[in-house]
Protein backbone atom coordinates (compact mmCIF):
# COMPACT_ATOMS: atom_id res chain seq x y z
CA UNK A 1 0.00 0.00 0.00
CA UNK A 2 0.90 3.42 -0.68
CA UNK A 3 -0.16 6.69 1.29
CA UNK A 4 0.03 10.11 0.16
CA UNK A 5 0.16 12.57 3.18
CA UNK A 6 -1.51 15.99 3.41
CA UNK A 7 -0.92 18.89 5.23
CA UNK A 8 -2.83 22.24 5.09
CA UNK A 9 -0.77 25.05 6.67
CA UNK A 10 0.04 28.95 6.92
CA UNK A 11 3.10 30.25 8.70
CA UNK A 12 4.15 27.34 10.36
CA UNK A 13 7.69 27.58 10.51
CA UNK A 14 8.31 26.74 14.31
CA UNK A 15 6.13 23.31 13.40
CA UNK A 16 6.10 21.68 9.69
CA UNK A 17 10.00 20.65 10.03
CA UNK A 18 9.28 18.41 13.34
CA UNK A 19 6.11 16.97 10.95
CA UNK A 20 7.82 16.61 8.10
CA UNK A 21 10.97 15.09 9.89
CA UNK A 22 8.16 12.35 11.40
CA UNK A 23 7.17 11.22 7.96
CA UNK A 24 9.69 9.97 6.32
CA UNK A 25 9.92 6.48 5.82
CA UNK A 26 6.19 5.72 6.44
CA UNK A 27 4.44 7.86 4.14
CA UNK A 28 5.05 7.92 -0.25
CA UNK A 29 4.54 11.45 -0.80
CA UNK A 30 3.38 14.79 1.08
CA UNK A 31 1.35 17.04 -0.22
CA UNK A 32 1.49 20.59 1.28
CA UNK A 33 -1.18 23.24 0.63
CA UNK A 34 -0.60 26.76 1.89
CA UNK A 35 -2.37 29.46 1.94
CA UNK A 36 0.01 31.73 0.92
CA UNK A 37 2.58 32.21 4.48
CA UNK A 38 4.68 34.57 5.00
CA UNK A 39 7.34 32.97 7.00
CA UNK A 40 9.61 30.18 6.22
CA UNK A 41 7.30 27.59 5.76
CA UNK A 42 7.86 27.42 1.76
CA UNK A 43 11.54 27.40 1.91
CA UNK A 44 11.57 24.77 5.17
CA UNK A 45 9.05 22.24 2.61
CA UNK A 46 11.82 22.80 -0.27
CA UNK A 47 14.52 20.67 1.48
CA UNK A 48 12.55 17.91 1.44
CA UNK A 49 12.69 15.96 -2.17
CA UNK A 50 8.95 14.05 -1.95
CA UNK A 51 6.98 17.12 -0.96
CA UNK A 52 4.96 18.17 -3.50
CA UNK A 53 4.52 22.02 -2.30
CA UNK A 54 1.12 23.96 -3.26
CA UNK A 55 -0.06 27.87 -2.42
CA UNK A 56 -3.89 28.38 -2.64
CA UNK A 57 -6.05 31.27 -1.02
CA UNK A 58 -7.90 29.79 1.97
CA UNK A 59 -11.36 27.85 1.08
CA UNK A 60 -12.05 27.04 5.04
CA UNK A 61 -10.83 24.13 6.73
CA UNK A 62 -12.82 21.45 5.31
CA UNK A 63 -12.52 22.58 1.85
CA UNK A 64 -8.87 23.41 1.71
CA UNK A 65 -8.19 19.83 3.16
CA UNK A 66 -11.08 18.14 0.52
CA UNK A 67 -8.39 20.06 -2.14
CA UNK A 68 -5.32 18.28 -0.76
CA UNK A 69 -6.53 15.25 -0.64
CA UNK A 70 -7.37 15.43 -4.72
CA UNK A 71 -3.95 16.28 -5.26
CA UNK A 72 -2.66 12.76 -3.78
CA UNK A 73 -1.18 10.53 -6.23
CA UNK A 74 -2.23 7.57 -4.47
CA UNK A 75 -5.68 6.51 -3.14
CA UNK A 76 -4.63 6.04 0.91
CA UNK A 77 -4.86 9.50 2.68
CA UNK A 78 -2.88 9.96 6.16
CA UNK A 79 -4.22 13.54 6.88
CA UNK A 80 -1.78 15.32 9.24
CA UNK A 81 -1.87 19.04 10.51
CA UNK A 82 1.64 21.04 10.74
CA UNK A 83 1.89 20.97 13.93
CA UNK A 84 1.49 17.35 14.51
CA UNK A 85 4.21 14.81 14.64
CA UNK A 86 3.91 10.85 14.34
CA UNK A 87 5.88 8.61 17.22
CA UNK A 88 7.58 5.89 16.60
CA UNK A 89 5.32 3.87 17.61
CA UNK A 90 2.56 5.10 15.68
CA UNK A 91 5.10 5.28 12.85
CA UNK A 92 5.64 1.35 12.82
CA UNK A 93 1.64 0.77 12.95
CA UNK A 94 1.05 2.70 10.04
CA UNK A 95 4.27 0.52 8.41
CA UNK A 96 2.13 -2.58 9.54
CA UNK A 97 -0.71 -1.80 7.88
CA UNK A 98 1.13 -0.95 4.81
CA UNK A 99 2.43 -4.31 4.24
CA UNK A 100 -1.19 -5.64 5.25
CA UNK A 101 -3.38 -3.95 2.94
CA UNK A 102 -2.84 -3.81 -0.61
CA UNK A 103 -4.84 -0.44 -0.61
CA UNK A 104 -7.63 1.47 1.39
CA UNK A 105 -9.98 1.64 -1.61
CA UNK A 106 -12.79 0.85 0.55
CA UNK A 107 -14.16 4.00 1.91
CA UNK A 108 -15.96 1.99 4.64
CA UNK A 109 -12.80 1.49 6.24
CA UNK A 110 -10.86 4.06 8.20
CA UNK A 111 -7.89 4.71 10.46
CA UNK A 112 -8.11 6.39 13.78
CA UNK A 113 -5.26 7.77 15.83
CA UNK A 114 -5.09 8.83 19.66
CA UNK A 115 -3.70 12.44 19.58
CA UNK A 116 -1.47 13.75 22.39
CA UNK A 117 -1.02 17.30 23.41
CA UNK A 118 2.03 19.57 24.23
CA UNK A 119 1.23 22.36 25.56
CA UNK A 120 3.75 24.92 26.83
CA UNK A 121 6.17 22.14 26.84
CA UNK A 122 3.92 19.55 29.23
CA UNK A 123 2.15 16.67 28.29
CA UNK A 124 -1.56 17.12 28.84
CA UNK A 125 -3.10 13.17 29.41
CA UNK A 126 -6.16 14.07 31.33
CA UNK A 127 -8.43 17.07 31.02
CA UNK A 128 -10.50 15.21 29.07
CA UNK A 129 -7.84 16.06 26.36
CA UNK A 130 -6.49 12.61 26.07
CA UNK A 131 -6.83 10.12 23.74
CA UNK A 132 -8.23 12.96 21.94
CA UNK A 133 -9.47 10.29 18.82
CA UNK A 134 -9.05 11.48 15.09
CA UNK A 135 -10.16 9.55 11.99
CA UNK A 136 -6.83 10.53 9.68
CA UNK A 137 -5.93 7.53 7.34
CA UNK A 138 -8.57 6.76 5.23
CA UNK A 139 -9.65 6.29 1.25
CA UNK A 140 -9.46 9.28 -1.04
CA UNK A 141 -13.15 9.17 -1.89
CA UNK A 142 -14.37 10.05 1.65
CA UNK A 143 -14.32 13.62 2.22
CA UNK A 144 -14.45 16.55 5.11
CA UNK A 145 -17.57 18.81 6.34
CA UNK A 146 -17.57 21.24 8.65
CA UNK A 147 -16.60 24.42 8.64
CA UNK A 148 -15.49 24.56 12.11
CA UNK A 149 -14.49 21.49 13.26
CA UNK A 150 -14.08 19.28 10.10
CA UNK A 151 -14.92 15.84 10.51
CA UNK A 152 -14.66 12.89 8.13
CA UNK A 153 -18.14 12.36 6.14
CA UNK A 154 -18.54 8.18 6.49
CA UNK A 155 -21.34 5.82 6.35
CA UNK A 156 -22.91 3.96 9.84
CA UNK A 157 -21.24 0.61 8.90
CA UNK A 158 -17.63 1.90 8.24
CA UNK A 159 -14.95 0.24 10.02
CA UNK A 160 -13.02 2.05 12.30
CA UNK A 161 -9.68 0.18 13.36
CA UNK A 162 -7.62 1.75 16.38
CA UNK A 163 -3.63 2.24 15.44
CA UNK A 164 -1.34 2.18 18.22
CA UNK A 165 0.83 4.79 19.16
CA UNK A 166 0.02 8.71 20.05
CA UNK A 167 -0.22 11.36 17.24
CA UNK A 168 2.34 14.43 18.93
CA UNK A 169 0.34 17.82 19.04
CA UNK A 170 2.29 20.70 19.39
CA UNK A 171 -0.65 22.94 20.23
CA UNK A 172 0.11 26.15 21.71
CA UNK A 173 4.09 27.81 22.51
CA UNK A 174 3.09 30.07 25.04
CA UNK A 175 -0.33 30.86 26.90
CA UNK A 176 -0.94 34.22 25.01
CA UNK A 177 -1.19 31.81 21.63
CA UNK A 178 -3.85 29.91 23.81
CA UNK A 179 -5.99 33.11 24.46
CA UNK A 180 -5.40 34.42 21.03
CA UNK A 181 -6.72 30.84 19.68
CA UNK A 182 -9.56 31.30 22.24
CA UNK A 183 -10.66 34.43 20.92
CA UNK A 184 -10.64 33.48 17.40
CA UNK A 185 -12.67 30.34 17.62
CA UNK A 186 -15.32 31.68 20.22
CA UNK A 187 -16.15 33.97 17.49
CA UNK A 188 -16.75 31.24 15.38
CA UNK A 189 -18.34 28.92 17.35
CA UNK A 190 -20.58 31.69 18.83
CA UNK A 191 -21.91 32.93 15.13
CA UNK A 192 -22.37 29.51 13.97
CA UNK A 193 -25.10 28.76 17.27
CA UNK A 194 -26.54 32.52 16.48
CA UNK A 195 -27.27 31.08 12.94
CA UNK A 196 -28.86 28.02 14.57
CA UNK A 197 -31.35 30.09 16.47
CA UNK A 198 -29.29 29.36 19.95
CA UNK A 199 -29.50 31.43 23.01
CA UNK A 200 -27.40 32.51 26.17
CA UNK A 201 -29.19 33.38 29.45
CA UNK A 202 -27.45 34.89 32.25
CA UNK A 203 -27.28 31.12 33.66
CA UNK A 204 -25.85 29.68 31.49
CA UNK A 205 -22.82 32.51 31.45
CA UNK A 206 -22.68 31.85 35.41
CA UNK A 207 -23.49 27.94 35.61
CA UNK A 208 -21.62 26.63 32.12
CA UNK A 209 -17.94 27.86 32.77
CA UNK A 210 -17.92 26.77 36.61
CA UNK A 211 -19.22 23.07 35.13
CA UNK A 212 -16.74 23.41 32.67
CA UNK A 213 -13.71 23.72 35.01
CA UNK A 214 -15.23 21.51 37.75
CA UNK A 215 -15.98 18.83 35.08
CA UNK A 216 -12.15 18.71 33.12
CA UNK A 217 -10.10 19.53 36.59
CA UNK A 218 -12.09 17.19 38.87
CA UNK A 219 -13.99 14.70 36.89
CA UNK A 220 -11.40 14.25 34.14
CA UNK A 221 -8.60 14.64 36.16
CA UNK A 222 -6.58 17.91 34.77
CA UNK A 223 -5.53 18.11 38.71
CA UNK A 224 -3.08 15.56 37.41
CA UNK A 225 -1.05 17.27 34.85
CA UNK A 226 -0.13 20.21 37.13
CA UNK A 227 0.00 23.41 36.48
CA UNK A 228 -0.74 23.20 32.66
CA UNK A 229 -3.70 21.09 33.57
CA UNK A 230 -5.13 23.64 35.89
CA UNK A 231 -3.85 26.32 33.39
CA UNK A 232 -5.49 24.35 30.32
CA UNK A 233 -8.88 23.69 32.18
CA UNK A 234 -8.86 27.57 33.39
CA UNK A 235 -8.84 29.21 30.00
CA UNK A 236 -11.08 26.14 28.72
CA UNK A 237 -13.88 27.33 31.28
CA UNK A 238 -13.27 31.12 30.18
CA UNK A 239 -13.69 29.96 26.22
CA UNK A 240 -17.68 28.89 27.62
CA UNK A 241 -17.63 31.96 29.29
CA UNK A 242 -16.87 33.52 26.07
CA UNK A 243 -18.78 31.90 23.62
CA UNK A 244 -21.87 32.10 25.60
CA UNK A 245 -20.99 36.09 25.93
CA UNK A 246 -20.74 36.60 22.30
CA UNK A 247 -23.87 34.62 21.50
CA UNK A 248 -25.76 36.60 23.90
CA UNK A 249 -24.43 39.96 22.45
CA UNK A 250 -25.76 38.81 19.05
CA UNK A 251 -28.73 38.03 20.14
CA UNK A 252 -28.85 41.53 21.53
CA UNK A 253 -27.96 43.52 18.41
Amino acid sequence: MQISATIISFNEEKNIERCLISLQGVVDEIIVVDSLSTDKTKDICLRYDNIKFYSKDWLGYSSQKNYANSLATYNTILSIDADEALSYELKQSILEIKGKYESISNPNIIFSLKRLTNYCGSWIRHCGWYPDIKHRIFSKEVNWVGDIHESLLYLPNTKIIMLKGDLFHYSYHTTSDHVLQVEKFTSLTSKEAFEKGKKSSLFGLWFKPKWKFFRDYILKAGILDGYAGYQVCKISAFATYLKNAKLKELNKN
